[in-house]
């Protein structure tokens, strides 16, 4: 019964996952409070999770990575990128491969994505083409060479400790390294020579208008508050144009003078021109019940639109929603957007989806691209938080450059003291952070920004699942059900169909999720048919990252969904191929180095 019952919660978890009612993080840890009350985990298996090695381990690596963005060390690969990539497209992907693959390799790929993105951006734009040729690539190498060492990717991590519950013990820094380099090169190879005639050339560069992409030029109107309007001696605020009217105010222009925001708290007078942003409906009801009058002479073409919304005191950025960010979820109405960051939001991109309208009442995700619309001191300061990133290339606030050589001598330290088997990964990482905050590389407050709480959750969260499959029994008739089917077939054919598995589950799951489902049961199996254990879980962790067919299976793809311009099925255009490609060669390649 309590192997049935597993199930039905592994099933319903996977639904959640799916459907994303929820965030994953969230998700994990409702499945984790669940399988407590049901009693398929005890109190303290069902917390375990926040204990565990791997999770540790991972959020040790999330400051880690920290120490080194604050210091700068990364600003010399850019500077190589810029200097090395000449013009063509192959010679471009091959230099950001060589010099951002191994980068993953030591520092989480998400956090690599966030750096490189704005550079590849502005490269972009220095040489009149497309991002939609580059950032794909981007993502793809960094996933690549994220699996390179252990302490690439927080699911390599999540796999070792798995590995060492299981009583294989954890997986050493550099044990499938050989494997790692291998894959990265003939992921780079076709990201370089094929994937080019691939790509789409989706977002037109050759503009400086960032809110072309937006078609903003349909929903701006300058209108003139004419002497008998009823708008006169009212705020903004009071006025509530945008409760009322579904209209928002960029700007007022005063005797031939922009006035600085906000505009909230400004008295309203006659002959004020206002650039406002709306339906043409909207618009229209406005005029007509509080006596505005359109100005029929301004044409908002692109150039006019640019000097409208470009002027020296003001200035649109695109402002990507990292996965740390707590404005995950809530509507920029509840945020109370325009007072806490003192910009305007004039446009939504979501992937495909372009959202113009009622834009206040819109949950937020992951992934969202915001063009904001506001004074320059305002979008300076928003290059500040670590929720927000400016799709746009700049020098990141507060560099320690002075710290760059103590930054790389602890990383180096952790990394020595973990592949010579000095120390367990998990206490050399923790040395290190200790050492970074002793040395002033980071400061004591900047730790907990660094760690991207989401997946520090999820992991607590799906580590008890892993003990409910494995305590209910839930796991050794899988694996019994799938042997009676496998024993039909050679090593290899069980190593593909792993790996296969793994890799078509992550496209809907979370990595990590798939890695704590899968990992037991292929170890399991591969018992009962005598291969090799370590073979096979190394199968599903590789597998597990190899996520390269949608935008949502790999947080590094949701990341330039929308900067890119990509469709959903340029993903899989360029992304399937690849897929395919490891699905040959990976299971090849660990029967040859590892044996089974």
């Amino acid at each position: 019964m309590t192997i049935f019952l597993t199930l039905a919660v592994v099933i319903a978890a996977l639904v959640c996952f799916i459907a994303e009612w929820l965030p994953v993080d969230i998700t994990a840890l409702c499945v984790a409070v669940i399988l407590i009350v049901l009693g398929l985990v005890t109190p303290d298996e069902g917390i375990a999770g926040f204990g565990n090695s791997a999770t540790i381990t991972v959020m040790a690596m999330f400051i880690l990575s920290a120490g080194i963005t604050r210091t700068g060390v990364i600003q010399v690969f850019r500077d190589l990128l810029l200097k090395w990539g000449g013009k063509s497209i192959t010679r471009q992907i091959l230099v950001m491969g060589i010099l951002v693959g191994p980068i993953s390799a030591f520092i989480n790929n998400t956090a690599v994505v966030a750096i490189f993105l704005p550079i590849v951006e502005e490269w972009c734009k220095k040489r009149g083409i497309s991002p939609s040729k580059l950032l794909m690539p981007l993502s793809f190498v960094t996933i690549l060479g994220g699996m390179i060492t252990v302490i690439g990717t927080s699911t390599n991590v999540l796999a070792s400790g798995i590995a060492k519950d299981l009583g294989y013990g954890e997986f050493s820094l550099f044990q499938f390294t050989g494997l790692g380099i291998i894959t990265f090169l003939f992921g780079l190879a076709y990201l370089t020579f094929i994937a080019p005639r691939l790509l789409p050339n989706r977002k037109n560069i050759q503009s400086d208008l960032v809110s072309e992409g937006y078609g903003l030029e349909d929903y701006v109107t300058e209108v003139i508050v004419t002497p008998n309007s009823k708008l006169i001696g009212k705020t903004f605020r009071s006025a509530q144009l945008q409760r009322d009217f579904q209209v928002d105010v960029l700007e007022i222009i005063r005797d031939r003078e922009r006035l600085p925001q906000p505009v909230t708290s400004r008295t309203i007078r006659a002959e004020d021109i206002l650039l406002v942003r709306g339906k043409t409906d909207d618009v229209l009801k406005i005029r007509a019940e509080q006596g505005l009058d359109i100005l029929a002479d301004v044409k908002f073409n692109q150039k006019t639109l640019a000097t409208e919304l470009n002027s020296t005191e003001e200035g649109v950025a695109e402002v990507l929603i990292l996965s740390n960010s707590r404005l995950i979820g809530a509507t920029l109405k509840d945020l109370r957007f325009r007072q806490r960051y003192n910009l305007t939001v004039l446009a939504l991109r979501r992937g495909e989806e372009l959202i113009r309208e009622r834009l206040g009442r819109v949950p937020l995700k992951f992934g969202d691209l915001l063009l904001v619309q506001g004074d320059k001191q305002s979008l300076l300061g928003l290059q500040t938080t670590r929720e927000l990133l400016v799709i746009e290339q700049k020098e990141p606030e507060a560099i320690r450059r002075d710290k760059a050589w103590l930054a790389i001598g602890i990383i180096m330290g952790v990394i020595l003291l973990a592949a010579f088997n000095i120390l367990p990964i998990l206490v050399s990482a923790l040395i290190g952070v200790v050492m970074m905050i002793i040395t002033g590389v980071l400061k004591p407050g900047e730790l907990y920004g660094a760690v991207r709480w989401d997946v520090i959750f999820l992991l607590a969260g799906l580590i008890p699942l892993g003990t409910a499959m494995e305590n209910s029994g839930a796991t050794k008739w899988l694996a019994d059900n799938l042997m009676v089917v496998g024993g039909n077939f050679s090593g290899y054919w069980i190593l593909l169909f792993f790996f296969v598995t793994t890799s078509l589950l992550t496209e809907i799951l979370s990595n990590n999720a798939t890695v704590v489902l899968l990992i037991p049961i292929a170890a399991k199996v591969a018992e009962s048919l005598s291969l090799n254990p370590i073979a096979m879980m190394f199968a599903v962790t590789f597998a597990a990252s190899n996520s390269f067919m949608t935008p949502i299976g790999y947080q590094t793809n949701t990341m330039v969904y929308s900067p890119g311009g990509y469709k959903f099925w340029d993903f899989f255009r360029v992304g399937a191929p690849l897929n395919l490609l490891m699905a040959i060669v990976t299971p090849l390649l660990i029967m040859w180095i590892y044996g089974l």
